[in-house]
């Protein structure tokens, strides 16, 4: 029977692109109803797209198998945004405030749209997560109500190259897929793997995937900083195959003997692996040549952690991703960062129920495309599908027309952290603030000449006044009285 309400959302990897569909219960608990993957290292590399084509091309694959396997037209899709060059950059943005001002609303979201405003080289703003506002000489989350002279707003400003943004939303365009919204992936990922406690004492989340890996660090709640470094799994599977062996024999061999920490004494030194019938390889050998690669990774890691939290990580460090099922990471970690408190996020902290193996595996490799189930608020579920190909109802609508319809366009004070506006959305909201900021323009021209025009009526009333009030003026009336009672005597 075919499903009539599901979220669909779709993450782009670097080694593949993971589509998955899943239906929301009313206790919160998510059934996962479909889960489809495509090979994608041929067009997507560093978790940025290469190639639009082949993407696009990829996702109507993907939407196509999900839709025979829900039996129904799916219409718009939740999308993952994540990536190489994605980055978090710290702004202050200040306001002098006349006489002692109450702080309202809507001076804050006159700050939060001035930071939006912000233009970086070549790089566009995603999201902006407020760090905190600073009323007067104080550092406050909320500071409407609060009597000051001068507000200070403090942005963390997560960037991404402009092509790259570009292109993810121009492949969507491409296979006619309509995008109900996008989402930063490492906080959807961190809000499905981290506890609140974690959140509030300080941590820092790193998520250890094929070509990337991304460092979210937090504290008080707040996101504090957001880093991709360039180095993943695969990079410790190609420093492998320089024994050369080609490189699916090194990932092989990595999923098979790898591990991030083994100690001296645990080496053997007369044990070979063997690379193929013929060939095999020192075990030490191999050990260091994985733990040089992945010592590089853990150091590039704590670089991107600011100094000013390294004594803030209460709640430790947290690992997902593929890259966390490697044996005796944690310990790796621990070592080299000499934080002690290290947890392994192996799935989400949602209730998820699914059939499927590679959800059901629980290595943490899922859990970024279900943090982006997790965050779906609209149905995706269009008509159902003829098992010949023809759909019961109309052609699916545009993109405008299926989101906008179920949720009205947003202001900047509107947008939830995490969410990223699409293209389209953008120009909307450009054309909009344009229209605003004519309406504005008009009214205020309008109240100029209906004041110039009351200072003109003044000014001849004044004028008038005075006259009436002049010598002449009243030696003149003193004529006409006298005239007018003499020819009433005669």
């Amino acid at each position: 029977m075919a499903a009539k309400e599901f979220i669909v959302a779709i993450e782009l990897g670097s080694s593949k692109v993971t589509g998955i569909a899943g239906q929301k219960n009313l206790d919160g608990s998510i059934q996962v109803l479909a889960v489809v993957k495509e090979e994608s290292s041929a067009f997507i590399r560093k978790g940025v797209v290469y190639n639009i084509d082949k993407t696009a091309q990829c996702l109507t694959s993907i939407i196509k198998k999900l839709e025979t396997q829900l039996k129904t037209e799916i219409r718009q899709v939740y999308v993952g945004v994540g990536g190489q060059s994605i980055r978090s950059v710290r702004n202050i943005i200040g306001k002098d405030l006349p006489n002692e001002s109450i702080v309202t609303q809507e001076m804050v979201i006159e700050l939060m749209d001035a930071n939006r405003s912000m233009t970086y080289q070549d790089q566009e703003i995603l999201d902006a997560a407020v760090q905190e506002y600073k009323v007067g000489s104080q550092l406050q989350i909320d500071p409407v109500g609060i009597q000051a002279t001068k507000l200070e707003g403090n942005f963390l400003n997560i960037l991404e190259r402009k092509a790259f943004y570009k292109n993810l939303n121009k492949c969507f365009e491409t296979a006619g897929i309509n995008v109900a919204e996008m989402y930063l992936a490492p906080l959807a990922l961190a809000d499905s793997v981290l506890t609140e406690a974690e959140k509030r004492s300080g941590c820092a989340l790193v998520d250890l995937g094929a070509d990337t890996t991304t460092v979210s660090v937090y504290s008080k709640n707040i996101l504090r900083h957001l880093a991709v470094i360039p180095l993943g799994g695969n990079n410790i599977t190609k420093d492998i195959a320089t024994l050369q062996m080609e490189e699916s024999d090194a990932e092989r061999m990595k999923l098979k003997y790898a591990a991030a920490y083994t100690d001296n004494n645990d080496i053997d030194n007369d044990l070979k692996y063997p690379i193929d019938t013929e060939r095999q390889i020192e075990s030490r050998k191999f050990i260091e040549i994985v733990e040089g690669r992945l010592e590089e990774i853990i150091e590039n890691v704590w670089y991107q952690i600011p100094s000013e939290y390294y004594d803030k990580l209460l709640g430790g460090i947290i690992l997902t991703g593929g890259g966390s099922n490697l044996k005796n990471i944690g310990k790796a970690f621990s070592n080299h960062t000499h934080v002690d408190k290290i947890r392994i996020a192996k799935f989400v902290t949602q209730t998820i129920s699914s059939t499927n193996e590679s959800i059901k595996a629980h290595d943490g490799m899922m859990n970024t495309v279900l943090g982006l189930l997790a965050k779906g608020d609209i149905n995706c579920a269009g008509s159902a599908v003829d098992p010949n190909g023809d759909l019961f109802s109309q052609q699916k609508p545009t993109s405008a027309q299926s989101v906008a319809d179920m949720r009205p366009a947003r202001q900047v004070g509107e947008i939830p952290a995490g969410v990223v506006l699409t293209e389209a959305e953008k120009k909307a909201a450009e054309a909009g603030k344009k229209a605003a900021e004519e309406e504005k323009r008009r009214l205020e021209e309008e109240e100029q000449r209906l004041k110039r025009e009351e200072e003109l009526r003044e000014k001849a009333e004044q004028e008038r006044i005075r006259k009436e009030n002049s010598f002449w003026n009243k030696a003149i009336k003193g004529l006409k009285n006298f005239g007018k009672t003499i020819i009433e005597e005669e």
